[in-house]
């Protein structure tokens, strides 16, 4: 979770959004101001570099062990912020934020929950996933108002300074206490009528990727994780722009929505443990597509506790889906090469970046995030239909 606290800062982008774009205060730092569209680029590179690079880090993870990955995300990622504080400019928070950033998400992000996984049972997968993950949407609850307070009392550069240093020390020291279980070990298993309920939807062997690769359900899952990863990121990516004009401490609904995404990975891994994970997952398409639908008209209306109560909803749905999609693969897959299988299946999260990028662009034309929120809300209608059709893969050994 200490991890994981510290390589979430990328749900903390839209309070760097908000300043990136204020051209008399970029100027006054020595920056050059951007475009929405623009200071979204950084965090879609990073969303993009860590999806692709969760798929070498859970290789690492499955061959060299949980400390090692985590220890060269925390190198990468401490470093990119360094870099991006020190160059000044948009290039250097591609390179730094972006790239930096991505590839320390990426490895290290791939470490903590598949080593989690292998100390417990099946029946309690989705709890401990939630709990793992839980610390990544958390970390914008004190991101957000210290990258605020750093920006506005000295300059956009310390907001990069501080927290690569921090990360940098705190990762690596974090990395040294992820373990495996001893050789031999064997985790608590359910009871009888727990296995007898779950057969049908969780796997007794142990696939590899290339097993994996020649079923249509990896692909469904891909598609789904990326439907809904897009609502959620259009959030994160643009709430503190988008609430800008209602109220002055932007920052406190990007904390808000934090506890949510956090809170929401453990609520939707216990129940996703109770009621399945299909169901699980349909739940929160049906609750975030009814938000996303809902966006435009409370934004019109400005009314700030239906926002802050909108977007908790929205963010709790998203951050289930970090919870859900490890603890499918495992479901479908099997948990021995979960490390490089789940981060094959997480391309889907990086997919899902296209929609911060295409808010930024709609936003640019048309100063409103309207037509992103009803995109938004029409791919988790289609999400639902996919979701009711995709079983587990049955194999020969079954």
């Amino acid at each position: 979770m200490v991890v994981n606290l510290c390589l979430g800062c990328l749900y903390a982008w839209s309070v760097w959004v908000k300043y990136l774009t204020d051209k008399n205060l970029m100027e006054a730092q020595g920056w050059i101001p951007l475009t929405a569209e623009q200071a979204s680029n950084p965090a879609s590179l990073c969303i993009l570099i860590f999806a692709l690079l969760m798929i070498p880090g859970g290789r690492i993870q499955d061959r060299y062990g949980p400390t090692i990955a985590a220890s060269i995300g925390g190198l990468a990622i401490g470093l990119g912020l360094l870099v991006a504080g020190l160059m000044k400019s948009y290039t250097g928070i591609l390179l730094g934020f972006g790239i930096g950033g991505g590839i320390g998400m990426g490895v290290g992000y791939a470490a903590p929950t598949p080593a989690a996984l292998k100390w417990f049972g099946p029946h309690r997968r989705g709890l401990i996933a939630g709990l793992v993950v839980s610390g990544y949407g958390l970390a914008a609850f004190y991101v957000a108002p210290l990258a605020n307070w750093l920006i506005t009392s000295y300059s956009m550069s310390a907001s990069f300074y501080v927290l690569g240093a921090a990360y940098l020390v705190i990762i690596l020291i974090a990395a040294q206490f992820l373990a495996w279980p001893e050789p031999g070990c064997v985790p608590p298993q359910p009871s009888a009528a727990v296995v007898a309920a779950k057969a049908s939807t969780q796997t007794r062997a142990d696939w590899t990727a290339g097993e994996m690769l020649k079923t249509w359900q990896f692909y469904a899952l891909v598609i789904m994780f990326c439907i809904n990863t897009q609502a959620g990121l259009l959030l994160i990516g643009h709430v503190n722009k988008m609430i800008a004009g209602i109220m002055k401490a932007v920052y406190l609904l990007v904390s808000w929505g934090a506890i949510f995404n956090s809170v929401g990975r453990i609520g939707t891994g216990i129940i996703s443990d109770k009621i399945g994970r299909t169901n699980g997952l349909i739940v929160n398409y049906i609750a975030a597509a009814v938000i996303m639908f809902l966006l435009p008209y409370l934004f019109g209306i400005k009314n700030i506790p239906l926002l802050f109560l909108a977007c908790a909803v929205g963010f709790w749905c998203y951050g289930g889906g970090l919870s859900l999609f490890p603890s499918f693969t495992a479901d479908f897959y099997g948990p021995k090469n979960l490390g490089f299988n789940y981060g094959l299946v997480f391309i889907g999260w990086g997919l899902g970046a296209f929609m911060p990028k295409l808010a930024g662009r709609i936003y640019d034309r048309y100063q409103s995030y309207d037509y992103a929120f009803y995109i938004a809300g029409v791919l988790l209608i289609a999400g639902i239909i996919l979701a009711l059709v995709t079983k587990r893969p049955r194999c020969a050994a079954e």
